[in-house]
C-alpha cells in the first residue's frame, strides 16, 4: 500500500515531535562509515566483472569542427588493444554536458577543446590510456570559435524569463542619497569531487546494467535511454556509494555513454574510469561571472534601488545558465529593482550546476557590494542588513515560509564578538599582519522534489528502507535510517537502508539541497502508513500510539511489534508529490557568516584566522551530518574567495589547470577551526519541517572573507579569487593614497 502526500501548503501536524525513540536530530554516525574508513566501500571504479575490459576516452585537439578520420590502424596493433569505438552517439552526446539530453543527429561535431570523440578499448587500463594518447585524428576545423565570454565576437543572449524590472530604477538611483555601482568577477570553477567519474557497463540479456558515479539515478536512467535509443526500463543503474558530486554527477557524462556503447559492441563488460584531468575537462564547470551591482540608499541606509546585471557563459544551444540573481529578488527590500541576465555563447567545456548554482556566486558578489555600501554610509554592515530585511517577498507579496535572517545576523554577531571589530581599516596590526573582520548574509532557495521510498517491517523487529536515493558523502544512509527508526520505534541498529539502485522506488536523488527533506519525507510517509496499520491492530488512533524499542504502547498496554503484525511482515511505500506550496510562499534557508583574517603587509598573503556560521534550516535531522555540510559550504566559501579558479587558454579554450595540483581547493593549512551554530527553527511549509543545508554555507560565505580583507588592510578586491598579486597591487595603491 502507498501513502501519498501532495505538498500544497503548511502542515500543522508536527508528528515527528511526538515520537518517543529519540534518535532523530541526534548526531548519529554514518552506518556505512566503517566501510569507508577501512576501504571496504565499493565505488564504481572498484567494480569488477568477469571478462571485463577497459576503455579510455580519446579527446579532441581542436575547438570547433568535426572529425574526418580516426587513424586507428596503428593503435589497433598495439599490445592489448581490442577496438577503437567511434560511434556517432558518443560524439553527439559528449558535447552536451552532464544534465541535458543529446542533440539531434545532425549536430554531431566538436564544440570544445578536449571533448570526447572516441573510446579505445584494451585488456588493461594502462594499455587503453596509452593507445588513446597515441591515436591521431584528422579534423575539418571550423573558424570562428569564441573562447571568452567578454570577446566582442561572442553571441550574447538575454533569456526572457530571467529579465525583470520593477518601478523606475534609473530615476530611483539618480535620486538616492548614496549610490554604489560596482563590477565584480568570479572565476570559472570545478566541482572537483574526490571520486573521479567512472562507469562500468554490462549487457545482460538485452538489458543494460550500469555501475556509475551519479547523483540522481531516475533521471539518469532516462538520459541513458535517450542517448542510446532504448527504453528506460531496459536499464538498471547502480550507485551505492558516490564519492562526492557537487553537481558534476547530477546527470550522465561522456564516459557513461561510451562504456554502454562499447560494452554492447564488444559483448563484454567495459569499465571507463576517468583520470582527474579527464573528470575536470569533460564533465562540467561553473560559469565565470561578470556582475554589475547598483544600489541606491537613503541617508538612513534603507535601499531604494537594487540593480543586478550578470554575464555568464555556456556552449551554443545549452539551456542552462548560472542563475546568478536567484536570491537577489527576495533577500533585501527595495521599491525599484532591475535584473538583467546575459548568456555568452562560447566554445568551452559545458557550464552546468555546481554546488549552490546561482547564490554561490550571486550572493557572494552582492554581499561584497553591501559591505561597500555600509562603508560609504558609515554604517555597521550588520545594521545595514537588518534594516533592509523585507516582511514579504518583494515584487510578489508572497509570504515567507519562515524568515530567520535577522536572528542569524544578530546571534552570529554575538557569538563571533562582532562588537570588537574596528570600523576603519588598518586599525589593528600584529607584526607584519593587518587583522580585520568581515561578515555576510547567507541565503539559499529551498525546494522539494518528487520522491518515493519503501519500508518493510519484519517479524524479528528489524526494518528495511529501500529507495534509489544516493549517498554522495552527505549522510543519506544515516538520515533515512534515523527517520524510520524514529517513526517505528526501533534502535538505529535495527534499521537497514539500501540505496543507489534503479530497481528500487525512484527518489529525488542528491542535489539542490533537496535530497534529505524530499526522500526523507517519502520514508516518513511509508512509516506513517505502517504506524496506521499497527495502531489499528492495537485498537487505538494512530496519533495516540507510542512506538519505542520495538514495542507498541497505548493505555497502559505494552506489546512487541511482532504481536500486532498478524504473523507476517508488513510493507508500505511513501510518495511525496510537490504541489502548490512553492507557489504560495517563498521558501528559503537563512544564515550569516563572520570571518577574521590576517593580511601580510609585506607579501599580501591572506590567512583566515577564524570563521563562524549561523544557520536556520528548519528541523535538523542529524546534527553531525548537518554540521559537516555547513563546514563544507564555508570551506567552499574560502576556496571561492582565495584559491579556486579554472584557467582557460584564450587561444583555444582548453583548461590549463586540470588537476588538484594546479586547481587549488582549500587544504588543511587554509582552513582554521570553524564554528557552526544552528538556530532553533520549524518551517511548517516544509515537509517534516526540514529544509536543505548542503548548499547554504557557500551562498555568501566568501564575501565575509573579502570584506574582512578590506577591514584589515583597506584593499577592495572585486575579482575573485583574491590572489596575492591582486592584494599586493591594492596594498601599493593604498600606500600611495596615504603618502
Amino acid at each position: 500500500m502507498t501513502r501519498e502526500m501532495t505538498h500544497d501548503g503548511p502542515d500543522a501536524d508536527h508528528r515527528l515531535d511526538g515520537m518517543a525513540q529519540g534518535v532523530l536530530g541526534r548526531g548519529e554516525p554514518r552506518p556505512e562509515g566503517a566501510l569507508k574508513v577501512t576501504g571496504r566501500a565499493v565505488y564504481t571504479g572498484d567494480q569488477q566483472a568477469p571478462g571485463m575490459v577497459h576503455g579510455a576516452l580519446v579527446r579532441a585537439t581542436i575547438t570547433r569542427g568535426r572529425v574526418t578520420t580516426l587513424n586507428s590502424a596503428t593503435v589497433l596493433e598495439m599490445p592489448g588493444v581490442l577496438a577503437v569505438i567511434d560511434d556517432p552517439r558518443l560524439v553527439r552526446f559528449s558535447g552536451q554536458g552532464a544534465t541535458t539530453k543529446p542533440p539531434k543527429a545532425d549536430a554531431a561535431g566538436v564544440v570544445y577543446h578536449g571533448q570526447p570523440i572516441a573510446l579505445v578499448v584494451a585488456e588493461t587500463l594502462e594499455q587503453a590510456r596509452h593507445a588513446a594518447l597515441r591515436l591521431t585524428v584528422d579534423y575539418a576545423e571550423e573558424p570562428g570559435a569564441v573562447t571568452g565570454p567578454e570577446d566582442p565576437a561572442a553571441e550574447v543572449e538575454l533569456p526572457q524569463k530571467k529579465q525583470s524590472e520593477t518601478g523606475a530604477p534609473d530615476a530611483a538611483l539618480e535620486a538616492a542619497d548614496t549610490v554604489i555601482d560596482r563590477i565584480y568577477r568570479t572565476a570559472s570553477m570545478s566541482s572537483a569531487p574526490m571520486e573521479p567519474h567512472a562507469s562500468l557497463a554490462e549487457w545482460q540479456g538485452g538489458k543494460l546494467v550500469l555501475h556509475s558515479t551519479l547523483q540522481m539515478l531516475a533521471s539518469a536512467q532516462g538520459q541513458v535511454a535517450a542517448a542510446l535509443g532504448i527504453e528506460p526500463e531496459d536499464i538498471r543503474i547502480l550507485a551505492p556509494h558516490v564519492g562526492g558530486g557537487f553537481g558534476s554527477k547530477l546527470g550522465i557524462s561522456p564516459e557513461t555513454v561510451a562504456a554502454a556503447i562499447a560494452a554492447q559492441q564488444m559483448r563484454r563488460p567495459v569499465s571507463v574510469v576517468c583520470t582527474r584531468p579527464q573528470s575536470m575537462e569533460t564533465t562540467s564547470r561553473r560559469s565565470e561571472t561578470l556582475q554589475r551591482i547598483q544600489m541606491g540608499a537613503d541617508d538612513e541606509g534603507r535601499l531604494t534601488m537594487i540593480g543586478h546585471e550578470a554575464l555568464v557563459s555556456n556552449l551554443p544551444g545549452q539551456k542552462f545558465s548560472e542563475p546568478v540573481q536567484q536570491a537577489t529578488h527576495f533577500t533585501y527590500e527595495a521599491a525599484h529593482r532591475r535584473v538583467v541576465h546575459r548568456v555568452a555563447r562560447v566554445h568551452r567545456l559545458v557550464a552546468a550546476s555546481v554546488r549552490a548554482p546561482g547564490e554561490a556566486v550571486g550572493a557572494t558578489a552582492f554581499e561584497c557590494a553591501m559591505d561597500e555600501l555600509a562603508d560609504k554610509l558609515g554604517l555597521c554592515p550588520v545594521a545595514l542588513r537588518l534594516r533592509n530585511i523585507p516582511k514579504v517577498e518583494p515584487g510578489t507579496g508572497r509570504p515567507f515560509s519562515s524568515h530567520k535572517l535577522a536572528e542569524a545576523l544578530t546571534e552570529g554577531a554575538r557569538r563571533f564578538g562582532w562588537e570588537h571589530r574596528h570600523a576603519s581599516p588598518r586599525a589593528r596590526r600584529e607584526g607584519e599582519w593587518w587583522i580585520g573582520m568581515g561578515m555576510s548574509s547567507l541565503v539559499r532557495v529551498n525546494t522539494v522534489m518528487e520522491a518515493k521510498a519503501r519500508v518493510s517491517l519484519s517479524l524479528d523487529g528489524t526494518a528495511l528502507v529501500e529507495t534509489d536515493m544516493t549517498d554522495i558523502g552527505t549522510g543519506s544512509y544515516a538520515i533515512l535510517s534515523q527517520i524510520a527508526a524514529e517513526m517505528l520505534g526501533l534502535p538505529m541498529g535495527s534499521v537497514e537502508t539500501v540505496l543507489g539502485d534503479t530497481d528500487l522506488p525512484a527518489s529525488s536523488g542528491s542535489g539542490g539541497s533537496f535530497g534529505a527533506a524530499s526522500t526523507g519525507s517519502a520514508v516518513y510517509l511509508a512509516c506513517l502508513e505502517l504506524r496506521s496499520r499497527l495502531a489499528e491492530a492495537m485498537g487505538c488512533p494512530e496519533p495516540e500510539l507510542t512506538l519505542k524499542d520495538g514495542h507498541a504502547i497505548h493505555d497502559n498496554r505494552k506489546v512487541p511489534l511482532s504481536t500486532l503484525m498478524g504473523g507476517a511482515a508488513m510493507q508500505a511505500e511513501g510518495h511525496l508529490i510537490p504541489g502548490e506550496a512553492e507557489d504560495k510562499a517563498r521558501q528559503a534557508t537563512w544564515g550569516a557568516a563572520f570571518a577574521e583574517v590576517g593580511v601580510n603587509a609585506i607579501t599580501g598573503e591572506i590567512r583566515v584566522r577564524r570563521m563562524l556560521g549561523t544557520f536556520a534550516i528548519g528541523r535538523v535531522l542529524n546534527a553531525q551530518t548537518a554540521r559537516s555540510q555547513a563546514l563544507g559550504g564555508m570551506i567552499w566559501g574560502i576556496g571561492m574567495a582565495l584559491t579556486e579558479e579554472l584557467v582557460h587558454d584564450a587561444r583555444d579554450g582548453h583548461i590549463v589547470n586540470r588537476d588538484l595540483a594546479e586547481y587549488h581547493v582549500p587544504v588543511n593549512a587554509d582552513v582554521p577551526a570553524l564554528e557552526v551554530h544552528f538556530l532553533e527553527e520549524r518551517d511548517d511549509w516544509a515537509p517534516m519541517q526540514a529544509k536543505g543545508i548542503g548548499e547554504l554555507g557557500i551562498c555568501g560565505a566568501g564575501a565575509a572573507i573579502v570584506n574582512a580583507v578590506h577591514n584589515a588592510c583597506g584593499v577592495r578586491v572585486r575579482s575573485l579569487p583574491m590572489t596575492v598579486d591582486k592584494v599586493l597591487a591594492g596594498l601599493v595603491e593604498a600606500e600611495a593614497d596615504q603618502g
